[in-house]
């Protein structure tokens, strides 16, 4: 890699990037099977951190929240409000078979637990909300909770 001088002791921060991704690849390999916390392989592949991508729209009167969880069992799925404004989702990946097989060329599916806090953009409620589970997407409509108008205390 041929490193462009403009200042003596500044790179920019394309540089600084284009060196962090070279070391990645020379350390790591370019077969990615060792993957480390953070970087670009972080960026690409939440779900080796047990992430997964989720979806948040705000309606009138409801937040729908969508996540994919592909290979997750509907059994496998707990939903959690934490408070009226948060959300916990996660699951667990299990594994088809618990012994060591032998033979492997490469192994990158991920078995495992997965979870996600989600910040709302609005306070929300358990009452009349639903979720719904249909070929590893979860959706979940979360009902709206009144917004509680400040009142005025009479000073004495």
């Amino acid at each position: 890699m041929a490193y462009r001088r403009r200042y003596p002791f500044w790179w920019s921060w394309r540089d600084v990037d284009e060196l962090m991704t070279e070391m990645e690849n020379r350390f790591w390999g370019p077969s990615g099977r060792l993957l480390p916390p953070g970087g670009i392989t972080d960026r690409m592949m939440p779900a080796l951190r047990g992430e997964f991508r989720v979806d948040v729209r705000e309606h009138d009167d409801e937040i729908i929240v969508v996540a994919d969880l592909p290979g997750v069992e509907k059994e496998d799925v707990t939903i959690s409000l934490v408070n009226p404004s948060t959300l916990e989702i996660s699951s667990e990946k299990k594994a088809e078979k618990e012994e060591k097989e032998e033979g492997y060329y490469m192994r990158e599916r991920v078995y495992g637990s997965l979870c996600r806090t989600v910040a709302l953009p609005h306070d929300v409620t358990d009452a009349g909300s639903t979720a719904s589970f249909k070929n590893g997407v979860l959706e979940i409509r979360l009902k709206k909770t009144e917004v509680q108008r400040g009142s005025t205390i009479k000073l004495e």
